[in-house]
């Protein structure tokens, strides 16, 4: 197969760590940044509009998240066939693939838009968003999800980089969306005094440049994994391997999203300050999640093209390694948070009140980030190897069902904030003994076989 561009990776040879520590990288200094102009916002939004429009756009995550998550399971599906027929040398899949996956993409922004632009109200209204933060959300949201096509396709275009091994050209874009970003946010919040809009209107606006740029740069890839406008259509035998393992990974996200509204909608109920105080321990977080996702997003790839090869036994010692990198990572960062939580929710707003949710927030879940660095890593094995439905039942069973019920039941005789803090914890505890189990489980030898729909 001609690889095309020397920026594609053909992980199937060389060493195991230099390829997961060189994949791994980028995509982590490329979330680092994205969370960097995230929380930006949160903080400009915070000092320049006020505690209320602080608690409209801090509450915001984790209904961008749900409407996205779908979809975005969708494109981590079409990585890990595109991975397997890259690893393989199949050009003929991988173009049919690559063009499959962006026609899907297309529709599924469209369609983004119609429902968020159109439900956003009634969502929030079901989330018991306070009177006075309803207004305020409903504008941000609402041109938020306006972009959403562009959303969409950023996470179609950048899925099919990393999926052929390329993590380094989503930085550049990311970084470069990020700066437009922190720009227009200064200019629209502070300069113009736009508020919540202004800060939306930035967040379009980057994410738009980011995704002409990924489209530019496929289209001037070599091989294969050219992307052709003329020849983006519907594959239908692509397609169905596509949903088959983006459907339970975009089911995984909405899970996990919708456990997140009704856990921030039980939030909405202690008032703005708790709001905003776990709002902005939500953005500090984020941080946690940067080599988690980076190392998840390494063994999905690095998996599906050694497996795609044939390399099973290579496959294993990829995914150890990134377990435990992942896991390592994600604690050390705990504990630095632990130590700085106060500091770093004053960045966001100097209110007592405010500051004492968010470090309240991060004491409680702090040390137990190595589960979640777990649970992710064994998640993006286990799509790896085609078998996505495996986290997809866990998550349901521990970071949905369990995790709802313990809060319900809990709240009605501890009215206490920490009692929704400690949930997480104990949900990923609850899911890293079934990972665990499932992991050792894996039969590495039938895995690398041609993945049976």
């Amino acid at each position: 197969m001609s690889r095309g561009t020397s920026r594609m990776v053909n992980m199937t040879e060389g060493s195991i760590w230099r390829h997961m520590v060189n994949f791994a990288v980028p995509v982590l200094l490329g979330n680092l940044f994205q969370q960097f102009y995230n929380t930006f916002d949160s903080i400009v939004v915070g000092r320049f509009a006020g505690k209320d429009a602080l608690a409209a756009v801090a509450s915001s995550g984790n209904l961008i998240f749900m409407m996205n998550a779908f979809f975005i399971g969708l494109t981590m599906g079409a990585g890990v066939i595109i991975s397997r027929w890259f690893g393989g040398g199949d050009d003929e899949r991988v173009e049919a693939a690559i063009h499959t996956d962006v026609a899907f993409g297309c529709v599924c922004g469209l369609l983004l838009t119609v429902v968020g632009m159109g439900f956003t109200p009634q969502i929030l209204i079901w989330m018991r968003t306070p009177a006075d933060v309803l207004p305020l959300s409903t504008l941000y949201f609402r041109i938020f999800f306006a972009g959403s096509l562009a959303s969409v396709l950023y996470n179609t275009f950048t899925g099919i980089m990393r999926a052929i091994g390329d993590s380094r050209t989503p930085l550049i874009y990311l970084i470069v969306a990020s700066v437009t970003n922190i720009v227009l946010d200064l200019l629209f919040v502070g300069a113009f005094s736009m508020g919540v809009a202004g800060a939306a209107v930035a967040t379009v606006i980057s994410q738009l440049l980011s995704a002409i740029l990924c489209a530019i740069r496929l289209m001037k890839m070599e091989g294969a994994c050219r992307l052709v406008p003329r020849r983006v259509r519907f594959d239908v035998h692509q397609l169905k391997l596509i949903t088959n393992q983006g459907i339970p990974a975009g089911l995984q996200n909405s899970i996990i999203a919708i456990a997140n509204v009704v856990v921030q909608s039980n939030i909405n109920t202690f008032g703005n300050d708790v709001m905003a105080g776990q709002g902005a321990y939500a953005k500090v977080e984020g941080f946690v999640f940067l080599p988690i996702t980076a190392f998840s997003m390494a063994l999905t790839t690095f998996i599906g093209q050694n497996l795609g090869a044939g390399k099973y036994e290579r496959a294993k010692k990829g995914a150890r390694f990134g377990v435990i990198s992942a896991m390592l990572l994600a604690e050390g960062i705990g504990v630095v948070i632990y130590l700085i939580a106060p500091h770093a929710i004053a960045l966001f707003n100097d209110d007592p009140d405010v500051i004492a949710v968010g470090a309240k927030a991060a004491h409680t879940e702090a040390f137990f980030y190595c589960a979640l660095a777990m649970a992710h890593a064994v998640s993006a094995i286990m799509r790896g190897i085609g078998k996505a439905k495996i986290p997809m039942y866990t998550m349901l069973g521990c970071w949905c069902l369990l995790r709802v019920a313990y809060i319900t039941v809990m709240l009605r005789y501890f009215r206490n904030v920490v009692v929704i803090f400690s949930a997480y914890p104990l949900t990923w505890l609850c899911s890293c003994v079934i990972f665990l189990i499932c992991y050792l489980r894996i039969d590495w030898e039938r895995a690398a076989r041609p993945l049976d729909y």
